[in-house]
């Protein structure tokens, strides 16, 4: 029997830090992950010495995704969702400086990121992002281990060892699904809606309370995050001098009322003048808002990814300060709900990993979560909610990763913008079309998106080596 995966709506919408999902929140985690296991294996206390590989787009482009600064913040026992935003410089350089590591938070190593945080640049072959962590024990025995991040924050090893459990985890939920018909088919038996269906399969693994209490903070995250984005003016680090948009773009737009705090700013927003312009420019200054902030190494929602993680915030406020003034909790609550389980369906039938597929992985994924996302809140079937994450994915199919210096800003931050307004655009097309005379089908482009993956060239898939990425000389920037 071929083997099902679970993925829970929190595994697509996870809070972390900036820039990269697959090059800095999955590393993070790889860390974090290799240090729990030397534990449980009793060997964390006899390491004597330890070291980091990257390899393929992980090195390719790691220093520009501060793969080395999450290796570090990793191996220090930092989380990424809890830890100090102003503290990652002090913490990084503080190791650069003394050369001393605290491994694990508990036992200071002699660790110098010049030589023993080793980029790679051949690929390993299960994944395009492999990172191996090796260590010396003090009886002079050697352990390793490796790990793949795969987009989105995941990170698995090659064994996938513990794929017997997520079967089974899958296999309890009321609801289980493996692609876009399979879930049509259910909400037609069930007569409900894609998000209660989604809802029901939470709940196999939380509480409503802790459903709850998860969705409050990824939406106070998403809130957050656009907040500063619009309130922060200057350049982005990393040496290409991108003036910040959205400061400038929110002055221009921003009304008369006074606000203290990101919710009373989305209320002000509410009381603005919007016509179609206006509309385009507050939904660019979200998205554009959300990706600055990344780019900064400040905390974001994963959504897929760090590099799409504006889209679907965009969309989201787009509905909650012009679509619908009275937008509350529940409505947040439905909309990631149905955008999560979208999410799962690309990632089950293709990837959501630049990596792996280029941008079409990650904006283009964004765009669609968003889409029928939006379509539901507006009113939308079950099948027109599939119908508008088709439209917006099919157009996006075959779009590049080729990030300039490495860097997750030219052109990763604009296209956060056009995603959401494709994905606006996705919702009205669908509310006003009849799914049953739709020619393409969910799965299909979902299909198609992973046979175009496959057939790109790896200069267009997060190596920096084509494209855009060597197009424009870091010296003209």
């Amino acid at each position: 029997m071929e083997q099902r995966e679970s993925i829970s709506i929190f595994d697509m919408l996870k809070i972390g830090i900036g820039p990269s999902s697959s090059h800095t929140l999955g590393p993070w985690r790889a860390a974090e992950r290799w240090i729990l296991e030397l534990r449980e294996e009793g060997k964390f206390e006899k390491v004597a010495s330890i070291s980091v590989h990257f390899y393929g787009s992980l090195s390719l482009t790691g220093k520009g995704h501060a793969t080395d600064y999450a290796i570090i913040l990793g191996l220090l026992g930092t989380d990424p969702e809890t830890i100090a935003i102003e503290n990652i410089q002090t913490y990084v350089q503080d190791v650069k400086s003394t050369r001393k590591l605290n491994f694990g938070g508990s036992k200071t190593l002699d660790f110098d990121p010049e030589k023993d945080i080793v980029f790679h640049k051949k690929f390993l072959p299960f994944h395009a992002n492999g990172l191996k962590f090796e260590a010396i024990l003090a009886d002079g025995k050697k352990t390793a281990k490796t790990y793949y991040s795969i987009g989105g924050g995941f990170v698995v090893v090659e064994e996938r060892k513990n794929a017997k459990r997520k079967n089974s985890v899958f296999n309890s939920f009321p609801y289980p699904m493996e692609n876009g018909q399979e879930l049509l088919l259910i909400c037609q038996k069930e007569s409900k809606s894609i998000s209660q269906i989604v809802l029901e399969n939470e709940r196999s693994l939380r509480s409503d309370d802790e459903i709850d209490h998860q969705i409050n903070r990824v939406w106070n995250t998403m809130l957050e995050c656009m907040y500063l984005g619009c309130h922060t003016e200057g350049k982005l680090p990393g040496g290409l001098n991108v003036k910040r948009r959205a400061f400038e773009l929110h002055e221009n737009l921003k009304g008369d009322l006074p606000y203290s705090n990101p919710e009373e700013w989305l209320q002000s927003i509410r009381q603005t003048e919007v016509k179609f312009r206006q509309i385009l420019q507050w939904v660019s200054c979200f998205a554009l808002s959300v990706n600055e902030v990344n780019a900064s190494l400040g905390r974001v929602v994963t959504a897929p990814t760090n590099g799409s993680a504006g889209v679907i915030p965009a969309v989201l406020m787009y509905y909650m300060v012009i679509e619908n003034h009275a937008g509350n909790f529940e409505h947040i609550k439905q909309f990631l709900l149905v955008a999560g389980e979208i999410g799962s369906i690309f990632k089950k039938g293709a990837t959501i990993s630049a990596a792996m597929g280029g941008c079409q992985a990650e904006i283009g994924v964004s765009s669609a979560m968003a889409a029928g996302a939006l379509t539901e809140l507006l009113g939308g079937t079950p099948e027109q909610v599939l119908m508008a994450a088709e439209i917006a994915m099919e157009h996006h199919l075959g779009l590049t990763c080729d990030p300039i210096g490495g860097l997750v800003q030219i052109p990763c931050i604009e296209r956060n913008s056009m995603g959401a307004i494709k994905a606006i655009n996705a919702a009205e097309l669908a509310l006003g079309s009849d799914p049953a005379e739709a020619k393409v089908p969910l799965d299909k482009v979902v299909q198609t998106m992973w046979e175009t993956a496959k057939d790109m060239s790896s200069k267009y898939k997060e190596t920096s080596e084509g494209g855009l990425a060597v197009g424009v000389f870091l010296s003209d920037c």
